[in-house]
């Protein structure tokens, strides 16, 4: 891009140019999955890596699934609904190996569910004597005290107390007996037998719920602010889901935003990296850089890394600074990380000074993807602004320009695939594997920028020679995924 110009500085208001924000390159063909998009080919949902089978559903859609699992074991155990929560929430709704397990050693599998066995086995009040609270030292006829599985009897009102300390506390399905050394759980009939307070109540079967869902493996909720949805996937694995209601995209396995190729470890790892290190890392990323050629100072205002210096006119990489003719063979050079063979008989201080280098590099590619896709969501406000212009005049239609908006929304997907290959390659051992995966990365951030180039000339491209690189991006994006995508 031009270092002199901004085709995207003139304002384009709602009511002409649609939403704002990062969803419009997903406008075209959301990304999604399951029964969400019935127009698309099946034939294609199994070519791709990412596809996913999975329902978006609402709390009561969730209730009644969770409840339909309850009934099942209680009527094959023949206990209570109540303890059969209990049961399925501990051992994460694995209903099958419950019912294994319990015939097999009924007293075992209480005892590891933090249930104490009763000759029923089954929770409930047990008869007492009327006399004095240990909790609350005051003297109550035996209707007033309950007692839990464990045999531990309080007062009720001490009960009701401790329930409600605990569910302030946010805690609900890991409520314990107040008994000192006593880690049985109150189960939820229990506890919503002995709470008074509406509100109370209430707030004990939300938290009750949410922690049903999170242990439940194949639900998910939905990180979208103030979203309610909870999604449910067969496919325990990090796959991409996205929202029905909030279209917020996520991994599923782990409920971060979507990471492919790098696994939910090692992205989790990467984050905590550059949290702590990203104040050093940014004070090395200079946000301009110095033309190679005559040295004029040039701010990047695009995402596209193929630069174009406004004085003399010399196209270079933002990234590596090197001729960009050049790129067309050599690329794997510029996103490919450079180890020090010698480095393991280097001193402390060396070893930390290549550690840090070799972080920069990771770094400031994976910054420098982030930042293109916030700039190009400003070239496309631009592409946006000049269409209308184009359809006001009667310069052809919306249909007749679609293809550009499909051209942003594929560029969009391939940059963020690209953009999490950084910290794929930088954990990355060594050896044949890694080089394949650095080639094919670097095969996919030529056609990207490529792409990205052509885009922003989008009026003087040929549509067909558009098309034609939006292919070859996509291919290069999934050939990359199937080869090194984890699942």
């Amino acid at each position: 891009m031009m270092s002199s110009e901004n085709d995207s500085e003139m304002d384009c208001s709602d009511s002409d140019c649609g939403d704002t924000g990062y969803e419009d390159y997903y406008s075209i063909q959301p990304w999604g999955g399951g029964d969400v998009d019935n127009d698309v080919d099946p034939e294609q949902n199994r070519r791709d890596p990412e596809y996913a089978v999975y329902d978006c559903l609402r709390v009561e859609e969730v209730e009644r699934l969770l409840n339909e699992s309850v009934e099942v074991l209680s009527n094959s155990l023949h206990v209570t609904p109540s303890l059969a929560k209990v049961l399925l929430h501990a051992h994460n709704w694995a209903s099958q190996d419950i019912v294994t397990k319990y015939r097999t050693n009924a007293s075992s599998l209480l005892i590891s569910s933090k249930i104490k066995p009763t000759p029923e086995q089954v929770p409930g009040t047990k008869s007492q004597r009327g006399g004095v609270c240990l909790v609350c030292i005051t003297v109550y006829p035996a209707d007033r005290f309950s007692t839990l599985t464990c045999g531990h009897s309080f007062c009720k009102d001490c009960w009701c107390m401790h329930f409600e300390v605990q569910i302030t506390q946010g805690i609900s399905t890991g409520i314990s007996c107040m008994a000192q050394d006593c880690d049985v759980l109150a189960p939820e009939d229990f506890v919503l037998s002995l709470l008074t307070k509406p509100n109370m109540r209430d707030r004990y079967q939300q938290f009750a719920f949410r922690d049903y869902v999170k242990s439940h493996p194949q639900l998910r909720f939905c990180p979208g602010p103030n979203c309610q949805i909870v999604l449910r996937s067969k496919e325990q694995r990090a796959k991409r889901v996205m929202c029905s209601s909030c279209k917020t995209v996520f991994c599923f396995r782990c409920g971060m935003d979507y990471h492919a190729p790098t696994d939910c470890g090692t992205i989790r790892k990467w984050l905590t990296k550059c949290a702590d290190d990203s104040e050093t890392a940014n004070y090395i990323s200079a946000h301009t850089k110095d033309c190679p050629k005559c040295h004029i100072c040039i701010e990047k205002n695009g995402g596209c890394n193929h630069m174009q210096c406004y004085n003399c006119k010399h196209d270079f990489c933002w990234m590596c600074l090197g001729d960009w003719k050049a790129h067309g063979s050599e690329y794997y050079e510029c996103s490919r990380y450079k180890e020090n063979p010698n480095i393991a008989h280097e001193s402390v201080h060396a070893q930390a000074r290549e550690a840090l280098k070799k972080y920069l590099h990771y770094y400031e590619r994976w910054e420098n993807h982030s930042k293109s896709l916030k700039l190009e969501e400003q070239t496309l406000e631009g592409i946006k602004m000049r269409i209308n212009n184009k359809v006001m005049n009667a310069s052809g239609t919306w249909i007749d320009w679609q293809h550009l908006f499909e051209a942003a929304s594929l560029l969009a997907r391939c940059r963020y695939t690209l953009q999490y290959t950084y910290p794929y390659a930088y954990y990355m051992e060594s050896g044949p594997r890694k080089e394949l995966f650095e080639y094919q990365q670097a095969q996919l951030e030529a056609e990207i920028e490529n792409l990205s180039w052509k885009i922003e000339r989008a009026e003087t491209t040929d549509r067909g020679d558009l098309e034609n690189q939006m292919d070859i991006a996509e291919k290069r994006r999934v050939t990359l995924l199937k080869d090194f995508l984890e699942v």
